[in-house]
């Protein structure tokens, strides 16, 4: 293979790669604004912002669509509001390394209804046994709270419909639809940030930390996200996001101080190995075909 044919062949997964550790980053940056806004106004200025760029660059209005685009994307868009708003939930009263793996349990599941050979399964498989150390079981002086997980388990339902909403637009101009995707998620969050902050929306302060939030940890992760979306297939881009409780878990260390244990570290182990056994199995780089699209 020639290196620009290389090249070609690895940008999809360092899209990936690029939107996971820019989610990361920001979503660290976003508890910040916890004690200002809220759980609810944080998420409401993620994608409130996110979605004012993106439109701004991409001018989605200039998209031509029949009426079954439009549901696809809409409600692509819903499905991207409710992951956020649920996820921000669960922040409040658990760590973010946890939050993720535990949301991260959607993606995974449909890999595991998307498997087909025995090696597929050896690496959801490694996968799932990297979550498992992330999360304190048997530590009883690191209890989670109920209603946290119950809100990262939502978000892990609403992640796995994003990953098939999203696929069901891939034929559509990735950066309009991830705007008015956006657009979308923004209208679905912005009531429940504006009943829980109210006037605080309006803090100059915050206003800026929001919109750098945004950009981080929305904009660019998820329009880096629908690139991959259109080269991985639907296996690979679930097992690959295996990498996302290892890349939060560092992004809490470095951020805000949230120091692993040593089963921790193994399980970042066991997740990269799954990532990057899942990409030397990946039948997309031996076919044609656009494996995404039912």
């Amino acid at each position: 293979m020639s290196r620009p044919s290389a090249l070609r062949a690895a940008a999809p997964y360092l899209c990936l790669a690029g939107a996971m550790v820019s989610l990361s980053v920001g979503t660290s940056f976003a508890k910040a604004l916890f004690p200002l806004v809220g759980a609810q106004g944080t998420s409401a200025y993620r994608v409130g912002f996110s979605a004012l760029v993106l439109c701004l660059v991409w001018r989605p209005w200039r998209m031509a669509m029949n009426r079954s685009d439009l549901v696809a994307v809409v409600t692509y868009g819903a499905v991207m509001g409710a992951m956020n708003l649920c996820f921000y939930m669960a922040l409040r009263t658990i760590p973010m390394g946890v939050a993720i793996a535990i949301e991260f349990t959607g993606p995974l599941s449909l890999a595991l209804v998307h498997a087909r050979k025995l090696i597929h399964f050896a690496w959801i498989g490694l996968a799932a046994a990297g979550l498992g150390l992330l999360l304190p079981l048997g530590d009883a002086s690191l209890n989670l709270d109920p209603v946290g997980v119950a809100y990262a388990a939502t978000a892990a339902v609403f992640w796995a419909l994003y990953i098939v909403a999203g696929q069901r637009t891939g034929h559509l101009h990735g950066g309009r639809s991830v705007a008015l995707g956006m657009a979308t998620a923004a209208a679905v969050v912005a009531p429940f940030g504006v009943a829980a902050a109210g006037a605080a929306l309006l803090n100059p302060y915050a206003l800026g930390l929001g919109l750098a939030v945004a950009v981080v940890s929305s904009a660019v992760p998820y329009s880096l996200e629908m690139v991959a979306m259109r080269a991985i297939s639907r296996r690979s881009f679930g097992v690959m996001l295996s990498l996302e409780p290892a890349v939060g878990a560092l992004a809490g260390l470095m951020v805000l101080g949230e120091h692993l244990v040593a089963r921790q570290w193994l399980a970042i182990a066991f997740v990269i190995a799954a990532s990057v056994g899942t990409v030397a199995t990946d039948p997309s780089r031996q076919s044609a075909e656009a494996p995404l699209h039912d």
